[in-house]
């Protein structure tokens, strides 16, 4: 709940800023799906449909925790679940981005065998994106290789797309990376724990690793 709140405090900063924000939830701290599903013996499809829904809860909670800051929000499921959550349509999320909605986007792209990285660049494209800041857990940006097993682990302040896709690198989703090469939307990477990465990207200080994009913007 604190790191919700923190979060939630630091995107009604960027709102203030007169930025238009959509947030696409992933599944984690509920229920992570493939993790846990595929033990009790659930198929891939039947896992990530329980993720799917597990990121339809956490858009739920954090639609709650804006509400008590009054930042108008909306919920946009790509999962059918009209009780709870507006159906996603691209013209209606444009729609209230322009009215200065945030809009949260839940149910991944409605489709199993793609990850919260794949959607998060699928809405990116689909509602033109200027960036897609890409939190990432204890990872402040792109390293050569993963930080937390490999002291020599050296951290990119710029790589290309292919650069990530050559060399294989595994913090972003390779179809996550093609779509935004193909939609020319620099990524920004930087660590979920510091709530103040957020601030700094959207004012052009030095933050994390720049993906794509021009190398000499400030990431």
């Amino acid at each position: 709940p604190e790191t919700i709140n923190k979060v939630a405090i630091q995107i009604k900063k960027l709102k203030e800023l007169g930025v238009e924000i959509a947030i696409v939830v992933g599944g984690g701290n509920i229920f992570r799906g493939v993790q846990n599903s595929t033990k009790l013996g659930m198929d891939q499809a039947s896992a990530d449909y329980v993720g799917m829904l597990a990121t339809t809860m956490n858009a739920l909670i954090l639609q709650g925790v804006f509400k008590k800051m009054d930042v108008p929000t909306r919920v946009l499921n790509a999962i059918a679940m009209n009780q709870i959550a507006e159906p996603y349509i691209r013209l209606r999320a444009i729609r209230h981005l322009e009215k200065g909605r945030v809009v949260i986007f839940a149910g991944g792209t409605g489709n199993p065998f793609f990850t919260t990285d794949s959607a998060a660049a699928l809405r990116a494209s689909e509602i033109d994106a200027d960036a897609m800041l890409m939190a990432k857990n204890k990872v402040n940006g792109v390293y050569s290789k993963d930080p937390r097993k490999h002291n020599d682990a050296v951290k990119f302040d710029y790589i290309s797309y292919d650069d990530m896709i050559v060399k294989d690198l595994k913090v972003i989703d390779t179809a996550a990376i093609a779509l935004c090469k193909n939609s020319n939307i620099p990524i920004i990477v930087f660590d979920f724990a510091n709530t103040e990465s957020m601030e700094k990207i959207v004012k052009g200080e030095k933050e994390g690793t720049l993906v794509g994009g021009l190398s000499n913007h400030a990431c």
